[in-house]
């Protein structure tokens, strides 16, 4: 017997008991055997809900968004100075969260329909996989560049902005944006969520895809011939993007 399990019957004894005392009094026998048909369909459906594979990706999936968005702001404060970072360095955004949302009411419908598609324990290991490559490769190129990192794109240039070629940034030119497109797809592998998992990937492609050209006039701006030939001998990190 799950764990959970063992909770939902020992709620189910407990509130048959007190409703059992509460309601004799008034009603008789009848309506406390009608009580207790309410409640046990109510315990069951949860035991449906909530049993080992859900608790287990749900509280996967939590962990990641948690430590994704905490560590993002720890590193952006410790890198450009709490003063000079704002809540805007959490990343979290209002479409996002319509995102996130619709993946959780995805999982949820799915858990309840059809249990057996979040049973896919590879494809749920092969999702988390991609959380912690993404999350590795992102941090790294944030470490990687430092104070020339920032969440937001600069159109003018600073002193502070170098153009960064070594390390995680030798394979490929926005690893940043590389490591949250594995994470955020990985995100929804992990919970075996089909139908978010091909839009999270088109939309978060799709975002890049105008993002990275955009990114780069400025680079191709601030560091000229040297940014050129760094682009045509690196690729961006995402796919089909150049």
């Amino acid at each position: 017997m799950s764990f959970f399990k063992h909770i939902s019957v020992d709620v189910e004894r407990q509130l048959s008991v007190l409703i059992s005392y509460s309601v004799s009094s008034f009603a008789g026998l009848t309506c406390v055997q009608q009580s207790q048909n309410l409640i046990h369909p109510i315990v069951t459906r949860m035991e449906q809900v909530f049993t080992y594979t859900a608790c287990r990706q749900l509280s996967q999936m939590f962990a990641a968004i948690i430590f994704f968005h905490v560590s993002e702001y720890i590193l952006a404060a410790s890198i450009h100075g709490k003063k000079n970072v704002t809540l805007k360095s959490l990343l979290i955004s209002k479409n996002y969260l319509v995102a996130m949302i619709f993946s959780l009411l995805e999982y949820f419908i799915e858990i309840i329909l059809f249990p057996g598609v979040k049973e896919y324990w590879w494809v749920s290991n092969s999702g988390l996989a991609m959380v912690i490559v993404g999350e590795i490769i992102r941090k790294m190129a944030i470490i990687t560049a430092g104070r020339s990192f920032t969440h937001l794109i600069r159109t003018r240039p600073s002193e502070h902005h170098q153009l960064v070629t070594d390390g995680i940034y030798r394979v490929v030119r926005h690893p940043g944006y590389c490591g949250f497109f594995i994470w955020s797809v990985g995100t929804q592998i992990m919970l075996c969520n089909p139908i978010s998992t091909i839009a999270f990937a088109l939309v978060v492609w799709r975002f890049f895809d105008q993002r990275i050209p955009y990114e780069e006039f400025y680079l191709r701006q601030f560091f000229g011939s040297q940014y050129e030939e760094y682009g045509r001998r690196v690729p961006s990190g995402v796919p089909f993007v150049k």
